[in-house]
């Protein structure tokens, strides 16, 4: 099964733990994938100048079974570009896709969000906009919701920050089970923070599928 992080100019380092854990998992599921996709080929600058190399561009990206949709401040200009927001059109016509942080932003620009709930990054330094608020005000055909993440079936937005480990765990249950979810959270030393977001900062499951752990 093929994974694509989708990463841009001014990505969060920290949602490259996206990465980190889908890695951890293959050692208990060897068949997950993983690749990195940005908007050009050659070097793309990260926030606070990390340098990544990625494995695509948007043009020779290779058929995914999952895309991940990274945040970071470079969010801003993704949500203009008509070729990224064209490219996640395409993506979520045919497969599942995945935000975390203000990746879900980017996911608003493009329509994917239509008609359906998500969440985004909540917490902010002043004088920051909320973009958790910015979603609410800004796409009213959207209903933002405080949650760890929201689960649409074939949409799932992921909070703020460290909580794109938790989404990648509740992916991770969702398409394998609570088993792997749970060994990976422990072979990553985040089973208990893990437990205490599920009981303080739920998921919200829109669709039908429900993971343990998971409420309406």
């Amino acid at each position: 099964m093929l994974f694509g992080v989708l990463i841009y100019e001014g990505v969060e380092p920290i949602d490259l733990a996206t990465f980190g854990v889908l890695s951890m998992a293959r050692r208990i599921r060897p068949e997950i994938e993983i690749c990195t996709i940005a908007p050009r080929g050659g070097e793309t600058a990260l926030a606070s100048g990390l340098r990544v190399i990625a494995d695509y561009d948007l043009q020779n990206a290779p058929p995914l079974d999952v895309l991940i949709v990274t945040g970071g401040p470079g969010w801003t200009e993704q949500a203009r570009s008509p070729e990224m927001l064209a490219f996640l059109r395409r993506h979520a016509a045919k497969r599942p896709i995945v935000s975390v942080c203000t990746g879900g932003m980017i996911l608003a620009a493009s329509g994917v969000l239509d008609g359906k709930a998500a969440t985004t990054k909540r917490e902010v330094v002043a004088p920051e906009r909320s973009p958790l608020n910015q979603l609410r005000e800004d796409y009213p055909d959207i209903m933002a919701r405080e949650a760890s993440l929201v689960d649409e079936g074939s949409v799932i937005t992921g909070g703020g920050v460290s909580l794109c480990i938790d989404t990648m765990l509740y992916l991770l249950e969702r398409l394998f089970g609570q088993d792997v979810a749970s060994e990976t959270a422990r072979i990553i030393e985040y089973q208990r923070a893990w437990a205490a977001n599920l009981k303080e900062f739920p998921p919200l499951v829109v669709a039908e599928h429900r993971p343990h752990g998971a409420r309406k």
